[in-house]
């Protein structure tokens, strides 16, 4: 598949190929940022599927294993077409079900290997899909999607509103309710409706967004996806050189387990991956080195353990807690 065949016009003003580029800037940052914080670069994989298969298309897989900060990362930029919309993206547009689509992004998880530093994954794509039928067939539709969210294990109240903050200042120029409606869309989204109970502390999510028009929503992804490393790392900068022991340890593994559960059960860009017939070892890049499931397990009262339960996973503004 050449360039020119996945770089077709979005608008007069904004094209494919100045998103995939801007994707894979991103991406490089990101990673040259957080190799050098880890000492341990990122090994780069890229892939290609040719056409004939159910998707078509490249990308790059870039994945940081035993390191001293990261215990497993990954950071993957995907750009791919395929015959049909996944069942995953129409659910909430049911007029483009089996539209020929394309999708490009960047997606990380990064599991520190310090259970003080928290857990963050972050996304931001474009997707655009042709309807074949009904009254806007042969019309392209396009949205953004992206956000990012903290997991800690040991909740700190600084960073949790570090964290909040650099969310809310990367979205107000583009509009004052933006923040507002994407830290409640998160609340939502990451939580783990089989077991009430919160992925983590939250952040940002927002899917299907285009009302800022073409450029206009651009800009305000590139904010989101700019905003990462000032939003993540100065807390792994922070929480890096804590002591810890086999206690905390365990109780990360165990709440890794839940990060698993909501990956597999509840994440549309998973399954949307999976369904429409994905790269396996990209798409399941974010599942944690060490996992520990444990029957009925639940931590003492009063414990730091129980302390991120009570204190930091319910939903609360943490703007106010400054």
């Amino acid at each position: 598949m050449s360039d020119t065949d996945l770089s077709t016009p979005l608008s007069t003003s904004l094209s494919t190929e100045t998103v995939r580029d801007w994707l894979l800037g991103l991406q490089e940052r990101i990673c040259a940022e957080v190799g050098r914080a880890d000492g341990q670069a990122f090994i780069t994989d890229a892939w290609e599927r040719p056409p004939g298969g159910r998707l078509e298309g490249r990308g790059i897989t870039r994945l940081l294993e035993g390191g001293e900060l990261i215990e497993r990362g990954g950071c993957a930029f995907s750009q791919v077409r395929g015959s049909a919309l996944p069942s995953s993206a129409t659910q909430h547009r049911p007029e483009l079900a089996g539209a020929p689509f394309e999708a490009m992004g960047v997606s990380l998880v990064f599991h520190p290997r310090n259970p003080y530093v928290p857990t963050v994954h972050m996304n931001v794509r474009m997707l655009a899909a042709t309807p074949t039928q009904g009254p806007a067939a042969g019309q392209t539709v396009r949205w953004f999607g992206g956000g990012m969210d903290l997991t800690p294990y040991y909740g700190e109240v600084e960073d949790t509103v570090h964290f909040h903050r650099t969310c809310r200042d990367a979205l107000a120029p583009h509009g004052p309710d933006l923040h507002p409606r994407f830290k409640r869309w998160c609340d939502d989204y990451f939580f783990l409706k089989h077991r009430n109970e919160a992925r983590g502390v939250g952040g940002i999510f927002f899917d299907d967004f285009s009302e800022l028009g073409p450029a206009g929503s651009f800009a305000m992804l590139r904010s989101v996806g700019d905003a990462f490393l000032p939003a993540w790392l100065p807390i792994a900068e922070r929480r890096r050189g804590r002591a810890y022991g086999e206690r905390e340890r365990e109780f990360q593994a165990l709440r890794r387990g839940r990060y698993v559960e909501f990956n597999l059960v509840w994440d549309r860009g998973t399954l949307f991956g999976l369904q429409s017939g994905g790269r396996t070892e990209s798409i399941l890049m974010s599942m944690p080195p060490q996992v520990q499931w444990r029957y009925q397990w639940a931590p003492e009262p009063g414990t730091p353990e129980a302390a991120l339960y009570t204190d930091f996973l319910p939903v609360r503004d943490w703007l106010e807690a400054a």
